[in-house]
């Protein structure tokens, strides 16, 4: 059976236990991004006779002035397994997403699972081969993971203390709101894309930080912010998800010293990968700069099904 709501089925425990889950799959993420994008939920669960969860698939609806009207799993999220326990579940949650997509009239159905077998041989999906991801592998010791850094990196850390520039954690919602003024620079006056408004940030610092989830890293220099860098962490992975910086400060090589001290922060917390975020492959210049830190290429898996003509 096949529920389109979550209701009160106790699916918590079902993610938590699941190996495959992602810091996208918790149902705080999941609120947090209803709440501040309004977007409309589609959950699909596929319950067993005995009325225990064997499979999930989150699912937004999603209008977009660009994309128009489509279903994704998940907005805003790197990486959204389809969390299941057998092939045949897999493929019924598939099924009824599909259907999904044509009842809403959406142009089309995007699946960001990651690696996913049933997806890669399911006829109706077409692969989209864009972007790939950097995971590095981090180490209890940080100097371990120095050591693999190539040279040129390892000089411009050096550079950068050098220069004066101070790491330091955010505290409050002011420190976030500091990070954002910088967000908003990068993305809409260096990129010209549209910024995350600040509430998806208060609501990430309000949701996540207290348990060390989330975490804003921000550069100094003479006491003003220059850059910043925000993680998210969930089981062994830390995930580099945004940052942003002052274009007139990075001869002073600020974004070096943060990608470090994230590295830094991750080893002394256990972590096991820095998942360095994804890149399209086109961009050489961000791929070479991942691939210095000593970071592994890895495939980036979405999956996209068009349910009618542009």
């Amino acid at each position: 059976m096949i529920e389109t709501s979550l209701g009160q089925i106790s699916w918590q425990t079902f993610i938590e236990q699941h190996k495959q889950a992602t810091f996208y799959s918790q149902p705080a993420w999941l609120a947090l991004i209803q709440r501040v994008y309004g977007f409309t939920p589609l959950h699909l669960i596929h319950l067993e006779d005995d009325k225990q969860p064997s499979a999930l698939l989150p699912l937004y609806s999603v209008r977009s002035p660009l994309s128009g009207s489509h279903l994704v799993s998940l907005p805003f999220s790197d990486q959204a397994p389809l969390l299941a326990d057998n092939e045949a579940s897999t493929l019924k949650l598939i099924d009824e997403a599909i259907e999904l997509t044509r009842q809403h009239k959406a142009r089309y159905l995007e699946l960001r699972t990651g690696e996913n077998p049933v997806l890669a041989e399911h006829p109706a999906f077409v692969e989209s081969n864009l972007y790939v991801t950097w995971h590095l592998a981090l180490d209890a010791d940080p100097a371990q993971v120095w050591s693999h850094l190539r040279k040129p990196v390892q000089h411009q850390i050096k550079k950068a203390r050098k220069n004066g520039l101070l790491i330091r954690s955010a505290l409050t919602r002011t420190d976030v709101e500091r990070y954002h003024q910088l967000h908003v620079l990068t993305r809409t006056r260096k990129h010209g894309m549209p910024a995350q408004p600040t509430k998806f940030f208060y609501e990430l610092w309000d949701t996540f930080s207290a348990q060390q989830q989330m975490m804003v890293l921000l550069a100094e220099h003479g006491g003003q912010v220059i850059a910043g860098m925000v993680l998210l962490g969930s089981g062994k992975t830390l995930r580099y998800a945004y940052g942003a910086s002052d274009e007139r400060y990075l001869h002073l090589a600020p974004n070096n010293l943060l990608m470090w001290r994230a590295i830094e922060w991750g080893c002394e917390h256990g972590y096991e990968i820095l998942d360095m975020g994804r890149t399209a492959r086109d961009n050489e210049g961000l791929m070479e700069f991942k691939r210095r830190w000593g970071a592994e290429l890895r495939p980036y898996h979405i999956t996209i099904i068009h349910s009618r003509p542009d």
